[in-house]
């Protein structure tokens, strides 16, 4: 049975991360040992003033933990670059038998020849009225184990090689297509009258410590520059810039509605969709799935993967300047619950796995919860409740929040969470 593609996406940083293993404590899996914290007040401006209008938290509070996170967490990112560009490879009106439009375009953000280039596949739904409603989202493992379509082309992808260890990028195999296809659920998608826009994440940015140098963050080097300053983007937000730029797409897409897309992302491009949704207002509703630490789950919990995890095993997804908050969480002047707020008022979903611990699933739930005073400042409803669900019972009206049984993973149950959500989003159906 093939891997799915979130083991091949742990594969690629697996030896990376055996050789600070040892350097962590062993992870907090007791309720029990969580400390007693205190949050930031998302209606408290830095200097103390309290926010208790929506202008105000529009204007200057919201901007002021977008900046903070800027800074501290993720780093800052160009603007929509004026040389973007986009050239369809193919148009197929008769894929998957007749009930998709498939489409693979080309993406390059500089007129350089050497430049990266990113390639998009999406699926529009026939027999549907445009323009549609979209998901958008990375993959892990390339554009053709998203659905076993012998019309998506095998592009590249980033591995491992077993003789040398090093990374190397090669052409993907035959083999692959459609070996994360449970993870996408195309045909569920497609059935709801939705689109899906997809792209493989190592055409941004391989993941792994090196990767820097392939991807595209030199493209806006500064001259003479090498590496990127402390609060500049490190992958994390390369991968939410990228998600951007497929919005960029989307909104030149006559068969794609722009108003109606959502940005989805599991494990780490769960915590990247985040960054995107927070930042770009396009975004009609934001989708966490199992995105743990350093996306949806308190921090000052310490339970389970803590930021020290993440910094020693992971390098490249945060800036410089978030190393700092290593074994000090509670000294962050920020915590999950003040991202997720940077979504309100729009339409946010975080999910949870019962076996993944790693991720914290109750960290997940409060942190969605947390965002209640927010969200009820604009004049939506979230979670109302800070008892957390049992399996398989979403709670929530514009905030959304599941737990369901089984591991990391995002499975058909996700989906059809997702999808619902979208049609009491987009359609107004309750």
């Amino acid at each position: 049975m093939m891997r799915s593609s979130w083991l091949v996406a742990c594969a690629l940083t697996a030896a990376a991360a055996a050789s600070t293993l040892t350097q962590n404590p062993p992870p907090n899996y007791d309720e029990a040992q969580v400390p007693a914290y205190t949050l930031p007040d998302p209606l408290v401006m830095s200097g103390g003033e309290r926010v208790r209008d929506a202008a105000t938290w529009t204007k200057r509070r919201r901007a002021e933990i977008i900046d903070l996170y800027r800074t501290e967490v993720y780093g800052r990112s160009p603007a929509k670059p004026a040389a973007l560009r986009f050239t369809a490879d193919s148009i197929d009106r008769l894929a998957l038998g007749g009930r998709a439009v498939r489409k693979q375009v080309t993406m390059t953000v500089t007129s350089a020849s050497d430049a990266p280039a990113m390639h998009l596949l999406i699926y529009v739904p026939t027999g549907t009225r445009a323009p549609v409603p979209v998901f958008i989202a990375l993959s892990f493992s390339g554009n053709q184990a998203v659905a076993a379509d012998p019309g998506i082309s095998l592009g590249e992808q980033w591995s491992r090689d077993q003789a040398t260890g090093e990374m190397v990028k090669r052409r993907a195999a035959e083999s692959t297509r459609g070996a994360g296809a449970s993870q996408w659920q195309l045909e569920r998608i497609l059935q709801h009258g939705y689109a899906l826009a997809t792209m493989y994440y190592g055409d941004v940015e391989p993941d792994f410590p090196a990767g820097l140098s392939h991807g595209i963050r030199p493209l806006f080097f500064k001259p003479g520059q090498t590496e990127p300053s402390r609060d500049e983007w490190a992958a994390i937000a390369a991968w939410a810039w990228g998600l951007s730029r497929m919005m960029d797409y989307v909104e030149g897409d006559r068969d794609l509605d722009a108003r109606r897309a959502a940005v989805m992302g599991h494990s780490r491009l769960g915590k990247a969709a985040l960054w995107a949704g927070a930042q770009d207002t396009r975004f009609s509703i934001v989708i966490s799935n199992e995105s743990g630490e350093g996306g949806a789950a308190i921090s000052r919990r310490l339970y389970g993967e803590r930021t020290r995890d993440l910094n020693t095993r992971f390098p490249h997804w945060f800036d410089a300047n978030y190393k700092k908050y290593n074994d000090r969480e509670s000294e962050m002047p920020f915590d999950s619950h003040l991202l997720l707020s940077l979504v309100a008022p729009r339409a946010l979903y975080v999910a949870s796995a019962e076996e993944d611990r790693w991720s914290d699933p109750r960290g997940e739930f409060l942190g969605a919860m947390h965002t209640r005073p927010v969200y009820e400042l604009l004049g939506k409803k979230g979670i109302d409740s800070d008892v957390m669900p049992g399996l398989h019972q979403p709670v929530g009206a514009q905030v959304r929040y599941h737990i369901r049984a089984g591991r990391h993973d995002v499975t058909a149950y996700d989906w059809e969470q997702y999808l619902a959500f979208a049609d009491t989003v987009w359609l107004r159906r309750q």
